[in-house]
């Protein structure tokens, strides 16, 4: 998800009764030590207070309709509020996302068809992997989605990726549209969509390894997968029906399942904008985005290189790109959402899969 650009506030005329105004708003939520025009950009040294989270909240409000926005940050020791003009959203063009849902869902019917013409039916098991997938898919997006409306950011339509055999996409992505309120959202946006995919992809996977079954040797043309997560070691022995032979060929869905866990172990990692990057950025600031994610990407590579080497290319690019953080980088995130993210690390876990476990 990306953020907002915000341009210079003063136009040529009306500067000081401008400033007046935006300062009376900025002195009714805090205690203005020095107020200044910088760069054209109204800004403001205050004295920070126990509920600044909350003024902070208020003046993005109170601003809101004025069409400006407030930015807070430590310079130096001190608190520095600017006053910055909102930039209008791109509108979100729901015909391309639409159309790219409906190719994506193609691709996944012709993925699932592939790999279930050792089935009875191919078609049912088409539709069983390209419903399963798309399920966690659309419920990890919405994840996204909610929490964006609950604080006000602006966010376009979902873009599914279609893709090649055997997955049939490349995922979906959200275009963010405006920064978000505070680290407490920041937070929220990265780890709501990991959370909620993951419960979805365990409950397919689940279902799916009910459906799959144990064969004494590889038929024709299966090859073995490059990896195993942690959960599916876990839910294997309790699931997969008894029978003869160390394989376990996986029902479409089960697979499906697997990519689910594939997908949510690539968010997480705290990389740029992905939904690591944003939780990661909302919980520890700027301070950990140069180290974190080089040090988790090494991670993954020695877990397992033969899986997550496109991965790690994958991350390693958006590590570079520096991620904007919230409005109010200033206030602190809230202890439930520290144990929240001990959550996200027990989550990572689960879906890794560590090249010793086949």
């Amino acid at each position: 998800m990306g953020g907002s650009s915000f341009g210079p506030f003063f136009e040529a005329s009306g500067e000081f009764g401008e400033f007046e105004k935006l300062r009376g708003l900025v002195d009714l939520e805090f205690e203005v030590e020095e107020g200044l025009v910088e760069f054209g950009v109204p800004t403001f040294y205050v004295r920070l207070r126990e509920d600044s989270k909350e003024a902070f909240s208020r003046l993005l409000r109170g601003l809101g309709p004025l069409g400006f926005v407030p930015v807070l940050r430590m310079r130096g020791g001190r608190a520095v509020l600017q006053v910055v003009r909102k930039r209008l959203a791109a509108p979100s063009r729901r015909f391309i996302s639409v159309g790219l849902f409906f190719a994506t869902v193609g691709t996944m019917l012709l993925s699932g068809y592939l790999q279930s013409l050792r089935l009875a039916d191919p078609i049912l098991g088409a539709v069983m992997f390209a419903g399963a997938l798309m399920a966690i898919l659309v419920v990890h997006e919405m994840g996204h989605t909610l929490a964006a409306r609950r604080y006000g950011v602006e966010a376009s339509y979902p873009y599914f990726i279609p893709g090649p055999p055997p997955v049939g996409t490349f995922g979906a992505v959200i275009q963010q549209q405006s920064l978000a309120p505070n680290r407490d959202a920041l937070f929220d946006l990265g780890a709501s969509g990991p959370i909620a995919g993951f419960v979805v992809s365990v409950a397919v996977a689940a279902i799916g390894l009910r459906l799959s079954h144990m064969e004494p040797a590889l038929p024709p043309g299966a090859g073995l997968l490059p990896g195993t997560p942690l959960l599916f070691e876990l839910l294997l022995p309790f699931l997969v029906p008894p029978g003869v032979g160390p394989y376990i060929m996986l029902h479409p869905v089960a697979f499906a399942g697997w990519v689910g866990m594939l997908v949510t172990l690539l968010n997480l990692i705290p990389a740029g904008m992905l939904d690591g990057g944003h939780a990661v950025r909302g919980l520890l600031g700027e301070s950990a985005r140069r180290i974190l994610p080089i040090l988790v990407i090494a991670l993954v590579l020695v877990l397992n290189p033969y899986l997550y080497w496109l991965m790690a290319m994958v991350a390693f690019f958006m590590s570079t790109q520096r991620h904007p953080g919230p409005l109010d980088d200033v206030s602190k995130v809230t202890t439930s959402r520290k144990l929240v993210a001990l959550v996200l690390v027990l989550i990572f876990v689960l879906c890794a899969a560590p090249v010793w476990l086949f």
